[in-house]
């Protein structure tokens, strides 16, 4: 985690100062279908997709005419869902954690021009991310007899370059996520369209929790639009 500020810092310099005059900036907004890992060896349920937004501005600095390193800044949101049964059924149960991030991806995107003003772009890069608010939701019947319930989701205060725990507990998620993006998409003049898929690092549960040898791992896949300024 300690290294990737500064290396956010180095390719902001770096690239503004080789074009800065070709540079430019983008709202983005759009969908992410998140889940969460449920085991070791990084696999998902595919029912408990849970579906967030995202929201932020991204900058495109070029290096050369066909390479861009692309820093943002967004606010996202990641989780996922389960559910038994259904709401027309004397029984059920559904419940969702829809933690939000404000995150700080880089990316590095390769473009392929397919008209005068039209490219085709595909990268990679790193991303921190900082949980700042979320919802645990819960809601149900037992026999007929309905329940539901609202929670902030709690954040441990650790500190992420250490391998110490700070405030871990049951029902504590960790506040700090890291991991890779992959990106791909169409950028014309005036707007982007990107597909994303982001592949977290960190454990999100915090020692405390008894499920913390589980491995979960955010995994969200995202479709925005952006307008260029």
């Amino acid at each position: 985690m300690k290294q990737i500020i500064p290396l956010f810092s180095c390719a902001l310099f770096v690239a503004t100062t080789v074009q800065a005059q070709d540079a430019s900036v983008a709202i983005k907004a759009g969908v992410n279908l998140a889940n969460v890992t449920i085991s070791d060896n990084g696999s998902i349920d595919d029912a408990k997709t849970l579906t967030s937004f995202q929201a932020g501005v991204q900058a495109d600095l070029p290096i050369t005419k066909f390479f861009s390193l692309q820093p943002g800044l967004f606010f996202t949101g990641k989780g996922a869902k389960t559910s038994v049964g259904s709401s027309s059924d004397a029984t059920y149960y559904k419940a969702s954690s829809n933690p939000m991030y404000i995150e700080l991806p880089l990316n590095a995107v390769f473009k392929l021009p397919l008209s005068k003003d039209n490219n085709f772009f595909v990268g990679a890069g790193p991303y921190a991310a900082m949980g700042i608010a979320g919802k645990n939701k819960v809601e149900g019947k037992v026999f007929g007899v309905a329940f539901n319930s609202s929670e902030n989701i709690k954040f441990s205060n650790d500190d992420p370059t250490t391998s110490t725990q700070e405030g871990a507990g049951i029902g504590i998620m960790r506040r700090f996520d890291y991991g890779l993006n992959g990106v791909a998409g169409i950028e014309a003049d005036a707007f982007l369209l990107t597909l994303q898929y982001g592949y977290g690092l960190a454990n999100i549960a915090s020692e405390g929790n008894s499920n913390a040898n589980d491995r979960n791992k955010h995994r969200v896949l995202s479709l925005t639009l952006g307008v260029k300024l």
